[in-house]
């Protein structure tokens, strides 16, 4: 242990989770974490001093379990982190191409190497975890066998890189949140600003349509509104959203306070400077 400040994530050494606590907070130490759930305890408890969550990815949409965890966390966003998502074929030191049959990884990233894979013949195998199955590789000497993972992962567990990013698609991204105990409203970023809330409308008939009108006549830009049933109930919705700009902002507040007046829960989950891969 040192005493360096701690950001916690969800995985192994190697995770894409981890590289984006090396890419957005260098100078943090990288605390690995089972679930996403102990991930957060370790940042309420003061285990870690930060949390990088991931949110959504390009290819396969957004994170299972995350929109439900945080507004219950008590935490609070402070940035976002744009993670560009590098797949590289790593084996053991010393292992050629023509000597890997099969590789593993996560179930999302097989699809997403289908070219290169079938290019070699190589046959894909799900896998719980891709910086895992890179572990479980170098810890039981598999010749045959290569994992597809993160740069970081083949670094972790001393295993050779035999071919750097073959993704079939070059825009894959995953979007992290970093969360803190304490929110910071006081920033001013120079890409401009992201204000993160969840909402329940009141049962009401058009109060969502209503509720958005705000937004609209005072110009401020919605980038994401997603439902989800809380409380196992068809009929308790909550929704998550993220627009452009300050709450200090007057389009801001005033489209803030028309959208109190049609809810009967408004919570501000995180204000925060927007990362500047996102435009």
């Amino acid at each position: 242990m040192t005493d360096r400040p701690r950001i916690a994530f969800q995985g192994e050494p190697g995770a894409y989770s981890h590289q984006a606590c090396h890419d957005a907070r260098p100078e943090y130490e990288a605390q690995p974490c089972h679930s996403f759930e102990e991930t957060i305890e370790a940042v309420q408890s003061g285990k870690a001093d930060l949390a990088m969550l991931p949110v959504e990815n390009t290819t396969y949409g957004r994170v299972a379990d995350i929109h439900r965890l945080l507004p219950e966390s008590g935490l609070h966003i402070v940035d976002e982190a744009f993670v560009r998502v590098h797949i590289s074929l790593m084996a053991l030191p010393g292992v050629q191409m023509e000597e890997i049959e099969t590789v593993r990884a996560h179930l999302v990233l097989l699809p997403q190497c289908r070219g290169f894979l079938d290019q070699f013949g190589i046959r894909g195998e799900a896998a719980a975890d891709s910086a895992g199955a890179a572990a479980d590789i170098a810890r039981r000497g598999l010749r045959n066998v290569g994992a597809l993972a993160s740069d970081l992962a083949a670094e972790a567990y001393g295993l050779n890189i035999l071919a750097r990013h073959i993704e079939d698609q070059a825009h894959n991204t995953t979007r992290f949140l970093i969360m803190s105990r304490q929110p910071d409203h006081s920033r001013r970023g120079d890409d401009g600003m992201m204000t993160t809330f969840v909402f329940r409308v009141r049962n009401i008939p058009a109060a969502l349509y209503k509720a958005m009108g705000g937004f609209a006549t005072n110009g401020v830009n919605m980038t994401k509104l997603e439902s989800y049933m809380v409380d196992g109930s068809f009929s308790a919705t909550q929704f998550y959203a993220d627009i452009e700009g300050h709450p200090d902002d007057r389009s801001v507040k005033l489209a803030l306070e028309e959208l109190a007046y049609f809810t009967d829960r408004l919570d501000i989950l995180g204000v925060y400077p927007a990362d500047p891969r996102r435009h």
